[in-house]
C-alpha cells in the first residue's frame, strides 16, 4: 500500500516542480530546490513502480492532477484523496500563479505535500513489512524534512 500511495504523491510533486521551473522570474533558490526535489523523487517512483511489479501488484500509471485531486471517488472531485496531496484549485492556483507570488505559493504547497509524505513515510516505518521501503521511507522522512526546513527559510525571505 506504501508504493501504490507514495507513487502518486512523487507524481504530483514532480508536476508541480514542472510547473515551478517552467515560469520565468523566480527566485533561484526555489527553482534549485524544485530540481533538487524532482531529481530525488523521479528515482523513488521508478524504484516504487519496480516493487510493486516484484510483488505481483499493477504499477501505477502517471496520473494528471485531476486524477491525483478525487482519487477517483464518487462526490470528491478536487478534494485531496491522501494526505498532503494538493486539490486540482490548488494545482490550478499554482499553474496560474507568477513571480514571487508562484515561488510562494509552491513553498506553501510543497511544504503541506512534505508533511503529508512524511507521515505517510513514517506509518511504513512502523507497520512495513518490506525492508527496502522501510529504509526507502527513513530517507524520505530525513530528506523531505530537510526541505521543509530549507522552504521555510527561503518562504520568510521572500
Amino acid at each position: 500500500m506504501f508504493a501504490q500511495h507514495m507513487i502518486p504523491h512523487h507524481q504530483q510533486a514532480v508536476e508541480m516542480s514542472d510547473m515551478l521551473l517552467a515560469k520565468q522570474g523566480i527566485d533561484k533558490r526555489v527553482t534549485d530546490l524544485a530540481t533538487q526535489i524532482k531529481a530525488a523523487q523521479a528515482p523513488e517512483i521508478q524504484q516504487m513502480q519496480g516493487w510493486l511489479t516484484a510483488w505481483g501488484n499493477p504499477g501505477m500509471p502517471p496520473m494528471s492532477s485531476g486524477d491525483m485531486g478525487h482519487g477517483g471517488m464518487p462526490g470528491m472531485s478536487g478534494k485531496p484523496a491522501m494526505q498532503g496531496m494538493m486539490s486540482d484549485a490548488d494545482m490550478t492556483a499554482l499553474r496560474d500563479a507568477q513571480g514571487v507570488e508562484a515561488a510562494k505559493l509552491y513553498l506553501t504547497q510543497m511544504i503541506a505535500h512534505h508533511e503529508g509524505a512524511i507521515v505517510m513515510a513514517q506509518n511504513e516505518i512502523k507497520d512495513g513489512q518490506y525492508p527496502d521501503a522501510v529504509k526507502m521511507s527513513h530517507d524520505i522522512v530525513t530528506t523531505q524534512q530537510q526541505e521543509i526546513d530549507t522552504m521555510r527559510a527561503i518562504l520568510g525571505t521572500l
